[in-house]
């Protein structure tokens, strides 16, 4: 979903939002960046959040198992750390930073429907302590990375 559109929506609800929560919101936007394998980073105090993108998840079908890195391990830019399946086909879940894994979320696990239902936000699947801010340099804005998808349709 685009800012534009997120923010028309923030705008047209009915339910009062802080600032607080709104801005947040807007912050985690900002700073989302995206990998041509189709995962996301989240970035916030030199934490990254990652997951797969809503496209990857429609485009794999019902997630129904999921790997992740385990709390503590080292991970390099651009390597396997994990597996997603679906009731399609298996993919790697390929880093798009390097650093330290400082939180699993294991719930996906037991329960990968989270993935299905939010892939960008509570389908999460790891966060890492960033050991190199420059390589967010190489990802794609969101921007690009629907455009990205388009071309990729195309062929």
């Amino acid at each position: 979903m685009s800012l534009r559109l997120l923010s028309a929506r923030i705008v047209r609800s009915s339910a009062p939002l802080n600032k607080a929560a709104s801005l947040s919101i807007f912050r985690g936007y900002a700073t989302k960046k995206f990998t041509e394998d189709h995962e996301w980073v989240s970035i916030d105090n030199g934490v990254g959040t990652v997951g797969i993108t809503t496209h990857a998840q429609k485009t794999l079908g019902d997630i129904v198992f999921v790997e992740v890195p385990a709390t503590g391990n080292e991970l390099v830019k651009g390597e396997t750390v994990g597996v997603v399946e679906s009731v399609k086909a298996a993919g790697d879940l390929i880093t798009p930073v390097s650093g330290e894994v400082v939180e699993a979320n294991d719930s996906l696990v037991e329960d990968p429907s989270a993935v299905n239902s939010g892939p960008e936000d509570e389908g999460w699947l790891f966060k890492v302590k960033l050991s190199d801010n420059s390589e967010l340099d190489s990802l794609l804005d969101e921007a690009a990375y629907n455009k990205f998808c388009e071309a990729e349709e195309g062929h």
